[in-house]
């Protein structure tokens, strides 16, 4: 363990902010709509529980994967036929009445729900596999991936994200996106989101460490929430998705190859230590999930870095602890104050 810390790094959710009835929430809804709305099928939303355990497998950095690989296990324990083939069409309006035309012979007596005693088995294998979406498809061999349309424009093309932006900005999607929402026209559910550590604990901690954010969340959502709950002027940077995809971009330019640098990958974690600008730093991070944890390993071969697992209670903290363990977290966390002692 790093007995004295220069730098704190943290993950936005699950960690600074709750999510749990937002962005979980909105996969629950993303979900329901897809099936209900765009397939025209019968479903009960997944829980909450489920939802962690699927993100327990590592990989599933990005929610908008999540949902569409837990749409993929819906769709092949239903029965229905595989697709074969995604056809390409130049708006969203056209992807459902396509969907849904395919999908007219298929009557369902009972609503779609989970296979519970087939689901743990085959989220071992997904892990087994690798994890993330990657680890699904490998699974389930693709043959229920032409019915999920989540690549490409969020405009013409890209359904999962689609409903998934509309259901979490709500009233903010509009302007945002410069577009008319299709799907929902409710409050957005960042509102529901928490405050985890309190502002008083990251003003003493700013006191004692120099504080950074690495994170998942598109840098819109991400400015969203740390104004909204007036902590961004505690954090030194703030590495987004938006920072991974613009390097991205760049190395494809160079090198002709795709290369994924959100978590696991250590890119964000190594670009807050830059532009933060310690030599040498002695660094730790905070995650809530395996991803995290395994991109904190990966830091740590070029700097000395306190791989911190923050968890929370509830149904799922046994199995969240052992993967969080097994993910390389050299400590646990339960309660916020203990950053306090670990920063020194």
């Amino acid at each position: 363990m790093v007995p004295m810390m220069d730098l704190l790094i943290f993950d936005m959710d699950g960690v600074l902010i709750d999510v749990s009835r937002s962005y979980r929430k909105t996969i629950q809804q993303t979900i329901h709509i897809y099936l209900q709305d765009c397939l025209g099928m019968k479903s009960t939303l997944v829980s909450s529980e489920e939802i962690s355990l699927f993100k327990s497998v590592g990989g599933f950095n990005n929610d908008w994967d999540l949902t569409a690989g837990f749409l993929l296990y819906l769709l092949s324990v239903s029965k229905i036929p595989p697709l074969p083939k995604q056809k390409k069409l130049s708006s969203l309006d056209e992807i459902v009445l396509y969907l849904r035309q395919h999908l007219s012979n298929f009557y369902q007596r009972r609503p779609l729900g989970l296979k519970r005693n087939l689901f743990s088995s085959f989220l071992e294998q997904v892990k087994a596999s690798g994890g993330g979406l990657r680890g699904v498809r490998s699974v389930l061999g693709g043959s229920w991936a032409n019915w999920i349309y989540r690549s490409g424009d969020l405009e013409k093309e890209n359904l999962v994200k689609r409903i998934f932006q509309e259901i979490y900005l709500g009233e903010k999607f509009s302007p945002h996106y410069h577009l008319q929402p299709l799907f929902y026209r409710g409050k957005g559910l960042y509102l529901r989101e928490k405050l985890l550590i309190e502002r008083e604990i990251l003003a003493s901690l700013r006191k004692k460490v120099r504080l950074g954010i690495a994170s998942g969340r598109p840098r819109f959502e991400a400015e969203l929430a740390l104004k909204r709950f007036r902590i961004l002027h505690y954090f030194d940077s703030v590495v987004t998705l938006d920072e991974c995809e613009t390097e991205e971009a760049s190395l494809l330019k160079v090198s002709k190859k795709e290369m994924k640098l959100t978590k696991p990958h250590p890119f964000s974690i190594l670009k807050v230590i830059e532009e933060i600008g310690i030599p040498n730093p002695r660094c730790g991070y905070i995650g809530d999930v395996v991803d995290d944890m395994k991109a904190a390993q990966a830091a740590k071969k070029k700097f000395p870095m306190l791989a911190i697992g923050f968890l929370r209670s509830g149904k799922t903290e046994p199995v969240m602890m052992e993967a969080l363990l097994r993910a390389g977290a050299d400590c646990i966390i339960k309660n916020p104050k203990e950053l306090l002692q670990l920063a020194g």
